[in-house]
């Protein structure tokens, strides 16, 4: 992973919380939100939150009265999700570094985090944070996509990059959102920092566009991914996002298009 796969900063807050949330991110945050509700949590910290999405399908799915503490490394990303959950009182907000929680030991009765740990430097350490402020018999619980390859949508405008950038094609999707996928090496990163009862499913769901645009825009546009197609110049962002459109539409065909996702859930005892 590079220093620019964290920056969602400028207008990818935007474009991501528009175009991708609906798209990929909210089926995980419904069946996450439903794996937790059955722990009955007290209160839950939510690491690496981005702009809402599972922030949003716990309020919605919790009782009133569980606590949730939501944070990000990123304040932009924060920032976009104050502004569509400002009314739920249940939330409080803090910029964290997950890595670094600014919370004490024992502290919560579940750790959540929506396709975060990819982005995590040092895993380990990321996990040991998580089950530190764990109270006994706490869980954690996060998800991580599979390999591109099983991710339609990314997998098409991922591929068609390479054509558009045959010399230095971007890898943001495939080196980190997709990176982190071996069900060996996540067991292991848990076991190192301290958690059992790990438990591994895979879960594909059905995602769906408007249009080829959309995901074109929401990869290109919405990510980390496009600091790298900007670092490269020409042909730049709009015939990259362009392109990918035409790749999607070659694939998927014109108008309303779906495709397949899929996604490792996890959840460990701490």
């Amino acid at each position: 992973m590079t220093a620019s796969d964290k920056a969602f900063t400028g207008l990818i807050p935007q474009v991501y919380d528009r175009l991708l949330v609906p798209m990929i991110f909210a089926p995980y945050a419904q069946d996450l939100a439903k794996r937790i509700n059955r722990h009955a949590p007290r209160d839950v910290l939510e690491t690496a939150a981005g702009t809402g999405a599972l922030t949003s399908a716990l309020a919605a799915e919790l009782p009133a009265t569980t606590q949730i503490t939501a944070t990000d490394l990123n304040e932009p990303m924060l920032a976009q999700a104050r502004a569509h959950l400002s009314d739920k009182r249940q939330i409080r907000w803090q910029q964290a570094d997950a890595l670094a929680l600014p919370f004490g030991d024992a502290s919560f009765d579940v750790v959540a985090c929506q396709f975060g740990a990819m982005f995590f430097p040092d895993r380990v350490k990321g996990y040991a944070e998580a089950r530190r402020v764990l109270r006994p018999g706490g869980r954690l619980f996060f998800n991580v996509w599979d390999r591109i390859e099983e991710n339609d949508f990314t997998n098409v405008v991922h591929q068609a990059l390479r054509q558009v950038f045959p010399n230095d094609p971007p890898q943001f999707m495939a080196r980190t959102p997709h990176g982190y996928h071996d069900e060996a090496r996540i067991r292991a990163d848990l076991t190192a920092a301290g958690f059992t009862d790990v438990a591994i499913e895979t879960v594909t769901h059905r995602c769906r566009a408007n249009s080829p645009q959309d995901p074109a825009s929401a990869l290109c546009q919405g990510t980390p991914m496009r600091g790298e197609i900007e670092a490269r110049g020409a042909p730049g962002l709009e015939a990259a996002t362009r392109q990918s459109a035409e790749a999607l539409a070659r694939r998927f065909g014109n108008g309303p298009i779906e495709g397949r996702i899929q996604a490792l859930v996890i959840s460990a005892a701490a």
